[in-house]
């Protein structure tokens, strides 16, 4: 059987396994949470999670300080992105449209592209948009972000992919509590708990959209999260699983700024990021046989190009020897091509 042309392009393992050094991915690489990690593994998996997740949306709700009814759960951030899609899709009878940032994460497009939304190029005239901050691939703030909320008119929706919120590691987000609540956050803690294998999210509605959050939860699947998913998102709201986080925030920055400098040393060109990781231009060539050779040393990084960034990788901050074997890997390379 032929393989299959329509796999996301995404970091992390591949075909030839997990990489010992992934620089691919956005995971806190401070983690796994330690007590987060141990939920999960004394979560019980043999009976069903409560289907309206009763206690789960009212602890999430008691962290963001809003209303239980404002909380929709999702299978992962790429499920509500696709089902939120498919509401638009449905609500627009087929004429929805759909504005994208300039660079951001592929499933937006994706799921755009599977239930039939256009994409618009301004704002002012799609009936979804998208936004994240700080956005990947770039790490940085989403451009007038604060303008675009206030821009937003009757009928039309805006998601706010948080994913990256907690990782900030400099500034906060430009929002003020009204602006937030005129969007939807999307959340998906498993990154900064270093815990991406275990699917889990959530959204928060803006203020006044109970029809819509109830319209959503018709077209969900019984039990999108299962119970290692709900034993995350109950971590994620205790105050000792925050005071990690934030501990781990320093850690991270520390490692950044030596990251930014090896790839410096390295002759690469690193640009600006405000979050755990950061796109930087190798002096390559042949950028896509580089990276092949670098994962044959066991090292992964991001190729940017499906992002539209051709010529460039997003890395991941990692502890010092997985970058120590980075600059040792590249070095060889670069000196056998010499």
């Amino acid at each position: 059987m032929a393989e299959c042309s329509h796999w996301p392009v995404h970091g992390g393992p591949d075909a030839l396994g997990v990489p010992r050094y992934d620089f691919s991915t956005n995971s806190n690489a401070v983690g796994p949470g330690p007590e987060a990690l141990a939920a999960v593994q004394a979560a019980d998996a043999t009976r069903y999670p409560d289907p309206a997740y009763a206690a789960l949306r009212k602890a999430l709700a008691a962290w963001h300080d809003v209303a239980p009814a404002r909380i929709v759960l999702a299978g992962s951030a790429s499920e509500f992105i696709f089902r939120i899609s498919a509401w638009v899709a449905r609500r627009h009878a087929g004429g929805g449209r759909v504005w994208l940032p300039a660079h951001g994460y592929g499933d937006y497009a994706r799921a755009a592209q599977a239930w039939g939304l256009a994409l618009e190029a301004q704002p002012q005239s799609a009936s979804l948009l998208w936004a994240c901050d700080p956005a990947s691939p770039l790490g940085m703030p989403h451009p007038g972000l604060a303008a675009l909320v206030e821009g937003l008119t009757e009928g039309q929706m805006c998601v706010l992919d948080s994913a990256y919120e907690p990782l900030r590691l400099q500034g906060e987000l430009s929002l003020s509590d009204a602006q937030r609540d005129r969007v939807w956050q999307l959340w998906t803690p498993n990154k900064a708990l270093g815990l991406t294998g275990v699917r889990a999210a959530y959204a928060i509605a803006p203020h006044g959209a109970q029809a819509l959050v109830t319209q959503l939860a018709a077209v969900a699947p019984s039990w999108p999260v299962g119970a290692h998913g709900v034993a995350l998102l109950h971590a994620w709201t205790l105050p000792t699983v925050q005071a990690w986080l934030a501990y781990s925030l320093a850690t991270l920055r520390e490692w950044k700024q030596r990251q930014i400098r090896c790839c410096e040393a390295l002759g690469w060109q690193v640009t600006p990021s405000v979050a755990n990781f950061f796109c930087a231009r190798p002096a390559s060539d042949d950028l896509a046989a580089d990276l092949q050779r670098l994962r044959a040393h066991g090292i992964k990084l991001r190729d940017t190009t499906s992002f539209g960034l051709p010529g460039q990788v997003r890395l991941g901050v990692l502890a010092p020897p997985a970058q120590d074997a980075l600059m040792a890997a590249w070095t060889s390379i670069k000196e056998k091509q010499g």
